[in-house]
């Protein structure tokens, strides 16, 4: 058992964990556990890596877009542009959309069938109306969760991989952490950000989860005849029922589905996998040559789909930096600011001002459950 304290024990290596990491560790010192064999081995590393500025819904787009300069800045994006589209019978679920995000800052514009063939041209002909989001980017998701670990390593995070979490004591003013592995660290506070698994430690903790629910979502690779354009965007069904982009020559394609899991190395089902290529098969003029890879990860979301950033309600030195879906990447370098911030006590910066930080505050379910009916 190491005899050090340290100010913060991140538990979850992923994007979140990384991110955090480098944003605490110039104020602190940090142990930053994952319980694979290296960090990112579950959504981090199985993201369909893009950037859409109005994924998440408006509640998110705050974080989005105060993301994207960093981003920018660093080289991780490029601008690939996304498509919404819909069938004559589904302009009102377009008409919505454009509602929903008309005073977010988000820049869109409804187009017809005639650009909508432009820029995909194997789409079939009753895909007549479509939202274009130009500033949609495709993300190196790799690139940036190593930036986050170098910046977290250089600035003397020590990180142990196969670290999983057993147990989590509050004892004499700190936090006693077991391992499954046999190792016992110490730390005046936790950041709980495990991703699917966060309830699971909170509960090793004796803190209250929150209700964060992991949902699995699909991917599968395939090689198409003709082949995706290199400069097509991303196409998403307003109806929700299948998002594509091409990737290396290949198209990346998802049923966008949401199944309830438990935390786990999660895998593509058979069934989700051919009820995506069906619904492909249907929506454009393709010909599958191949499915050459398939996988799953898993998005967790909070009750009401929003992030959980900042200290628990019922006990100041455990956090959450968790619920954050299918955003958490593109939203990393804001949310990993905000959350650094709220923990040291800092002013808001040029990255995190005009983003309310109670929005994503973890107290806002103990108000909910204090004034539920008994």
């Amino acid at each position: 058992m190491s005899s050090e304290i340290h100010d913060f024990a991140i538990i979850g290596g992923g994007m979140a964990g990384a991110s955090i990491a480098a944003e605490l560790a110039p104020h602190a010192s940090l142990l930053l556990l994952e319980a694979e064999d290296t960090p990112g081995y579950h959504a981090t590393g199985r993201s369909a890596a893009f950037w859409e500025e109005c994924y998440g819904g408006p509640g998110v787009v705050p974080l989005t877009l105060a993301s994207g300069d960093y981003l920018r800045e660093h080289g991780f994006l490029k601008t690939r542009g996304a498509l919404y589209i819909g069938r004559e019978g589904e302009r009102a679920e377009l008409d919505d959309f454009e509602r929903q995000f008309a005073d977010t800052g988000v820049a869109i514009e409804r187009i017809g069938r005639a650009p909508i063939a432009e820029k995909v041209p194997a789409l079939r002909e009753e895909w007549v109306h479509a939202i274009h989001e130009p500033a949609c980017a495709d993300i190196d998701v790799a690139g940036l969760h190593q930036h986050y670990l170098r910046a977290a390593r250089r600035a003397g995070v020590s990180i142990a991989c196969r670290a999983e979490v057993s147990a989590l004591v509050r004892e004499d003013g700190h936090w006693r952490i077991e391992t499954r592995q046999g190792e016992t660290y110490r730390a005046a506070q936790i950041v709980n950000a495990a991703g699917a698994w966060v309830d699971r430690i909170a509960a090793l903790a004796g803190i209250r989860p929150l209700g964060i629910a992991p949902l699995r979502r699909t991917v599968v690779q395939l090689r198409v005849e003709p082949g995706p354009p290199a400069d097509m965007p991303l196409v998403l069904d307003i109806g929700g029922a299948f998002y594509f982009k091409p990737e290396a020559g290949r198209l990346w394609l998802s049923p966008h589905d949401e199944v309830p899991s438990p935390p786990c190395d999660a895998a593509a089902e058979e069934l989700d996998v051919g009820r995506v290529i069906d619904r492909l098969e249907r929506a454009t003029t393709w010909r599958i040559a191949a499915v050459e890879r398939r996988w799953a990860g898993l998005r967790s979301f909070s009750p009401d789909r929003l992030p959980a950033y900042g200290r628990d309600a019922a006990e100041p030195s455990f956090s959450w930096f968790a619920g954050q879906g299918g955003f958490g990447i593109q939203t990393a370098p804001a949310a990993a600011r905000l959350a650094a911030q709220a923990l040291l006590g800092h002013a808001p910066d040029a990255l995190t001002r005009g983003i309310d930080p109670a929005r994503y505050d973890p107290a806002r379910f103990a108000v909910v459950d204090a004034l539920a009916p008994l």
